[in-house]
């Protein structure tokens, strides 16, 4: 997989796939298509552009938060220019078909491009553009430990996008402006030590994933998982909510205990509304403020996910005693 242009990050890469493709297409038509759990990089473009008048159709999702196949072909017209999906969603890691959903927009609407934000995918899941068929995707560096402030777009041959910068024609003309080597070179050796990671121990973050699980259920067994099963979810997100304990709470006690977790989106957690993606997949309020989200990379290790279940039985059982008082 080759990208086509070095971004900042994934917000830059998404905004550079979306915009670039509404200000290259715009006389073919005026649709756009995409899915109400996306990242607010996605979603918060799609909402300015809706002020510009173009017309966008937000699919909804399953409570496992899955797209609904029927929504997508329904929405599919011969005004349709551009279809943005995530491919494994941030918050709680349900993994879309994007091969069945290219095959789809090929029979409906093969004039649409296909994006899809890869940022919480790359490094954790096999990723094949060329062979789906993707014509746009997303990644950011510093989710595979690379350093923040890099990202990449990769753009199939013979896709055309409109550059949203212009100056000395760096990237191919797609984003000029000085390239942010040190963060190129970081990103390459991360991509390098990831991808020997996956290779020499396949599974890896799945076994870690099945321990913590396995455990959390034992000795937490009133703890509710949101979204996909853990089996069917990325192998590196869990999403848990402890009913009658706010989310922001436990988070803070789990660090004093040593275990860093988010409240949704770890790009956002700092916002007070519950999250959108939780809405979208249909759960109560009172559960939506209670998650919080365990993220898992290759430097965890199987001892780690041993603890975990233990120290987040304590953790609540502190918060309990506190709240009692």
């Amino acid at each position: 997989m080759l990208f086509r242009s070095f971004t900042s990050g994934g917000t830059e890469s998404n905004n550079l796939a979306i915009f670039g493709t509404v200000r290259g297409k715009k006389r073919y038509g005026n649709h756009l298509i995409t899915t109400a759990i996306e990242h607010p990089s996605i979603l918060n473009v799609f909402e300015h552009l809706e002020e510009e008048g173009w017309r966008v159709t937000y699919l909804p999702v399953d409570r496992y938060g899955i797209i609904k196949m029927e929504e997508l072909e329904k929405a599919l017209t011969e005004e349709t220019i551009l279809v943005s999906i995530m491919h494994v969603n941030n918050e709680i890691g349900s993994i879309q078909p994007v091969e069945s959903i290219k095959r789809l927009i090929n029979q409906k609407a093969p004039q649409a491009l296909f994006h899809i934000d890869a940022v919480q995918s790359f490094g954790k899941l096999d990723i094949r553009p060329m062979e789906w068929g993707v014509d746009l995707l997303s990644i950011s560096g510093h989710k595979i430990h690379a350093p923040k402030g890099i990202g990449a777009l990769y753009i199939r041959k013979g896709v055309s996008i409109t550059p949203m910068q212009w100056g000395g024609g760096q990237e191919m003309g797609i984003r000029s402006g000085t390239e942010n080597l040190p963060g190129i070179i970081g990103l390459g050796e991360a991509t390098r030590w990831i991808s020997k990671k996956a290779e020499k121990e396949p599974g890896y973050l799945r076994k870690l994933k099945d321990i913590l699980v396995s455990g959390i259920l034992e000795q937490v067994p009133e703890a509710i998982i949101n979204g996909p099963k853990p089996e069917d979810g990325a192998p590196h997100i869990l999403n848990i909510s402890i009913p009658g304990i706010r989310g922001e709470v436990l988070l803070h006690v789990l660090e004093s205990n040593g275990v860093y977790v988010s409240t949704g989106s770890a790009c956002s957690s700092r916002k007070a509304r519950i999250s959108h993606v939780l809405e979208a997949i249909g759960t109560s309020r009172d559960i939506a403020e209670g998650a919080i989200r365990l993220s898992l990379s290759y430097i965890n290790n199987e001892d780690e996910m041993r603890l975990v279940p233990g120290i987040l039985r304590k953790s609540i059982d502190q918060v309990k005693r506190f709240t009692r008082r």
